[in-house]
């Protein structure tokens, strides 16, 4: 299956289980992988053949900067979710979301956590 990506979507969002979490809130990155086939997209070049990248990042901006979520699990869900909702060409799709800003005890690059759903 053919695949369409996207990485580095930013975002600033209050997703945390943290009180502070919630009311100072942090950056979150996400990453989406849609698989669906792109061979009419391919010979024919019109985007309705496709996914368009622009309505994909909308709707990962409407969650992660919407209402706030205790886990990034359920950022992660609710993307998915959404993207299989409203972009029927997607068969598949890998949604992961980074937390760099996490509140660790200790020196870290990354929290993140990876979602793979498919239709049916």
């Amino acid at each position: 299956m053919d695949k369409i990506k996207l990485t580095g979507l930013n975002f600033y969002g209050y997703h945390g289980v943290m009180p502070a979490e919630r009311q100072m809130g942090q950056e979150f990155s996400v990453d989406v992988s849609m698989y669906l086939d792109l061979q009419e997209a391919g010979k024919s070049d019109k985007l309705e053949a496709t996914v368009n990248y622009a309505e994909v990042y909308a709707a990962v901006k409407k969650v992660v900067e919407g209402e706030p979520r205790k886990l990034i699990e359920a950022v992660g869900e609710e993307i998915a979710q959404t993207i299989l909702r409203d972009f029927a060409p997607v068969q598949k799709v890998r949604v992961t979301v980074h937390k760099p800003h996490a509140p660790l005890p200790g020196v870290f690059s990354d929290a993140a956590i990876t979602v793979v759903r498919s239709r049916g």
